[in-house]
């Protein structure tokens, strides 16, 4: 499903990503661990160019790109690529001018070029499945921080992409809003969505993960399953990691 082939990731004279090799399976979750500054987003937003890497190759679907230091990769091709991806943010992103189902619609109007009422009803039956159809209606301001990222989520699936990317999806959540996008994602899971959530919630990652991957210093350290990265860690540094989160 995604290959992930040396992947380097350079700003300026630092190298944030050191040669990332991994293997995503289609429908698997896969959750991304590590401390700040350690390439987690990087590593994410290489994943639909919103960062282009420096080096390396990533292969997702029927897409295979080859990256080298000052080569450009043609427009179109970004394009294609990246709308086999749908990416969650951090802080919401929605539209604040247009209403939860105008934010939704968006995509499929504008990208997918389908008419109005078309859009309107698959943007409604994603409301609906992350819980929000009588809020269709709603703008940004009048929903709560949970419920415009069950939004984002919404939108991201609008595009029906290959993969759901979350960068860090409940970390501007109050503490009690947090459980209510966890329960969409697990969902999701269940359903067999591939996905690859940069998350500090680390209970998440023991329930819903396929598989967990520990990334330090711009490299990964560790993966495996849940039970083997929270249970039988093989690398001191995980260990740590791991006991200063619980402690």
């Amino acid at each position: 499903m995604i290959e992930i082939n040396n992947l380097h990731k350079q700003f300026g004279q630092i190298e944030v990503l050191k040669g990332i090799d991994l293997r995503i399976e289609e429908g698997d979750t896969v959750c991304i661990i590590g401390p700040s500054g350690s390439g987690k987003t990087t590593l994410l937003r290489c994943l639909n160019l919103l960062e282009v890497p420096t080096k390396g190759m990533i292969k997702l679907g029927n897409f295979s790109l080859e990256f080298q230091d000052k080569k450009q990769i043609p427009k179109d091709t970004v394009i294609k690529f990246r709308q086999q991806t749908g990416m969650v943010f951090q802080g919401y992103n929605l539209f604040p001018h247009m209403t939860a189902l105008e934010n939704v619609m968006e995509g499929l109007v504008i990208i997918r070029k389908q008419g109005k009422e078309l859009a309107r009803t698959k943007a409604l039956n994603l409301l609906d499945k992350v819980g929000l159809k009588e809020r269709a209606n709603h703008y940004p301001f009048q929903l709560s921080g949970g419920q415009q990222q069950r939004v984002g989520i919404a939108r991201a699936m609008a595009l029906e992409p290959e993969v759901l990317l979350f960068d860090e999806p409940t970390s501007a959540l109050d503490p009690e809003l947090v459980g209510e996008v966890l329960k969409v994602m697990k969902e999701l899971a269940k359903e067999g969505m591939t996905m690859v959530v940069v998350t500090h919630e680390m209970n998440f990652a023991r329930e819903a993960a396929d598989k967990v991957v520990f990334i330090d210093k711009g490299i990964i350290v560790e993966e495996g399953t849940p039970q083997q990265i929270f249970e039988h860690t093989q690398h001191e540094r995980t260990l740590q990691f791991l006991n200063k989160l619980c402690s």
